[in-house]
């Protein structure tokens, strides 16, 4: 199976959980993640907004709201292709919907930050495995964006100010292995409700 109709699969598998099921998988990775060190150190943390069945991180963004954090929301950058802007998010912000239905906050009205101003970044991924392959949308947005995390040739340590970036996904999204592209940005770990699995390729520490 390659990866579009791994992708394929995958997504249909996660749209298929019911509400209860969704509601349930959103708490337990809420209490998975409410007391991880990444989680309780960060000061501004981006999340997103679920749609196409991808677990909600709605229950940690209340909790991060509540704990005095500065919560963020990824923005389709209106210039360049492919890379986002992370813009702050209030409970009682406006939102609108960018080019793929998903909503989003207004740059014209919320403060926005580069991606490297972030402490922790919470992404969603369609697949993954416990060794740190991952299988994104497609449309390399995250990649794009977080690219200046990639150690450099030859250096063990991740570069200077990079954010710890963590994907969310169902445990059912799972898969033995995962063939990493080598544009794929290296992520810190994956946390489903059921387990927070450490990569060992990312900027964790």
């Amino acid at each position: 199976m390659n990866r579009a109709q791994l992708r394929k699969q995958l997504r249909q598998q996660r749209r298929a959980l019911n509400p209860a099921q969704q509601r349930r998988a959103a708490a337990d990775l809420a209490r998975c993640l409410k007391s991880n060190p990444q989680f309780v150190r960060a000061r501004r943390i981006a999340f997103y907004l679920p749609s196409d069945g991808e677990i909600s991180p709605l229950p940690l963004i209340d909790m991060a709201l509540k704990m005095g954090k500065t919560c963020f929301l990824p923005v389709l950058h209106p210039i360049y292709h492919n890379r986002l802007w992370f813009a702050r998010y209030r409970p009682d912000a406006r939102l609108r919907k960018n080019i793929y239905g998903i909503s989003e906050p207004d740059i014209r009205l919320e403060p926005r930050v580069h991606p490297w101003a972030l402490d922790l970044v919470l992404l969603p991924l369609v697949g993954f495995d416990p060794h740190g392959g991952r299988l994104g949308m497609g449309g390399g947005y995250y990649d794009r964006s977080f690219a200046f995390t990639r150690r450099t040739r030859g250096d063990s340590r991740p570069p200077r100010n990079s954010p710890k970036l963590i994907g969310l996904a169902h445990e059912l999204q799972k898969r033995p292995k995962l063939e990493m592209a080598d544009w794929d940005i290296p992520l810190t770990a994956v946390a489903t409700e059921r387990q927070i699995y450490w990569s060992g390729k990312g900027t964790a520490g």
